[in-house]
């Protein structure tokens, strides 16, 4: 009876972690979108697209996803759960939402607020990753790329992969960003500062909060 009382508890833990991941990750794409100094990678992707696609932005979120969950259900079905369909209907909806609620209530931010902006995006998008990847119920679609590149094809760490896959998203984010008629010197506001640190440390940043918060609170050494 206990083991079953605390496979219960477990299980809500997941949950509870699922959830609050992708809720987190998702008001974390809104600050980033304040600061207006280069989103995520993935975001990157879908702002060029975004910009190509005359569809509301948490619709073209959802048709992305739905692609990308195509590749996961062919490649390795275990990577797909309960936080991957929160992911794939909620996400862009929260992260619209998100931003149209900062930018109502800081209609002008100043430089210093929006460094201020990206830090804390930053910090706050690694942390919901570790928390819903970590829960064990299923990754986004994006994710889960990279998870089946490195533990099911075996091509090398996840933090690497996670680099690699996050620069091909920049590099066509940009291109269809200016294809659809963006001038070049509007890019940095979806592939600035912000989304060469995300490039370059979100892997190793999620590996952290993997380690060091996540796993434990599920019991995982």
């Amino acid at each position: 009876m206990e083991r079953v009382i605390e496979f219960i508890r477990e299980r809500k833990r997941r949950i509870v972690m699922s959830l609050a991941g992708v809720i987190i990750c998702a008001v974390s794409v809104g600050v980033f979108k304040l600061a207006a100094l280069g989103v995520d990678p993935f975001q990157s992707l879908m702002s060029g697209l975004d910009a190509t696609i005359p569809i509301g932005f948490g619709t073209l979120y959802v048709i992305v996803n739905v692609v990308l969950l195509a590749f996961s259900l062919i490649a390795d079905r275990s990577r797909i759960g309960l936080a991957t369909f929160i992911n794939l209907f909620l996400l862009g909806y929260i992260t619209q939402f998100t931003y149209d609620l900062l930018q109502s209530i800081f209609p002008d931010p100043s430089m210093g607020f929006r460094v201020i902006c990206l830090i804390i995006g930053i910090v706050v998008i690694c942390f919901g990753s570790s928390l819903y990847m970590t829960a064990d119920l299923g990754v986004s679609t994006y994710d889960a790329v990279a998870i089946v590149m490195s533990s099911k094809w075996n091509l090398g760490k996840f933090k690497y992969i996670r680099i690699c896959t996050d620069l091909v998203c920049v590099v066509a984010g940009c291109i269809l960003f200016v294809a659809a008629g963006n001038p070049v010197s509007k890019i940095p506001t979806i592939a600035g500062v912000g989304t060469i640190i995300t490039a370059f440390f979100m892997g190793p940043l999620i590996d952290l909060f993997n380690e060091k918060i996540a796993k434990p609170m599920v019991g995982k050494e």
